[in-house]
């Protein structure tokens, strides 16, 4: 949607703007229709997916952002790990430093949406409790969900291999080997991905979303 493009262009890298933040993105952004009307009156959320790679976090949001169109929400933006790092984030590393910075530019644009009537889907490691509470923050409506998954599922999954060089230590900082992930504390849900289809896990956000009267 073309209100969607509007302000990943403005805090995109580019010529001029190295780190992906323009005098644009200062300017806090209006949600509108087709037509250009206002839609601020429907409440908006985040629902921020954390957990190790591979728990299925990219996964179930790709099935919840379908759900909830399937449901007539209106505006449903998924931010993802992988997006954001190839985008607004490229010129950060996998330092706790480089890590924090990118949760905190993730956070301002999920609560820049959140405000304005998005139901914002966040899938993200996220391997700290500090920055993520620091994203809860900036955020409207901000639901941590937990995407616990136990570690053998994780390796067996892995079909680049990732965690097995990890662990050989061919690969620096992977969360969950060499670097820690600190699991929520209290996080408004928990769903196992060992032991749950990510359509039984949608099915539990969208049973919170109802009870909170988020979606209809």
């Amino acid at each position: 949607m073309v209100i969607f493009r509007s302000i990943l262009d403005s805090v995109l890298p580019g010529p001029g703007n190295p780190i992906g933040f323009s005098p644009c993105s200062r300017i806090l952004f209006c949600a509108y229709t087709s037509q250009g009307r206002r839609t601020v009156e429907r409440a908006g959320y985040v629902i921020w997916l954390t957990g190790l790679s591979g728990s299925g976090k990219t996964t179930i949001a790709i099935n919840l952002e379908q759900e909830l169109h399937n449901r007539g929400v209106p505006f449903v933006q998924r931010l993802d790990g992988d997006m954001v790092r190839s985008g607004i984030c490229r010129d950060l590393g996998f330092s706790k430093e480089d890590r924090d910075e990118n949760i905190r530019r993730v956070g301002y644009i999920a609560g820049l949406l959140s405000a304005n009537g998005v139901a914002t889907l966040v899938s993200f490691i996220s391997p700290y409790r500090e920055a993520r509470d620091a994203a809860r923050e900036c955020c409207h409506n901000f639901i941590e969900v937990y995407v616990k998954c136990d570690f053998d599922t994780l390796v067996k999954r892995d079909v680049k291999g990732l965690y097995r060089q990890a662990l050989d230590g061919k690969i620096p900082q992977f969360t969950g080997v060499s670097d820690p992930y600190e699991e929520p504390l209290h996080p408004e849900l928990v769903v196992d991905s060992a032991g749950q289809t990510p359509e039984e896990s949608v099915r539990c956000i969208t049973a919170y979303l109802e009870e909170k009267k988020l979606i209809g």
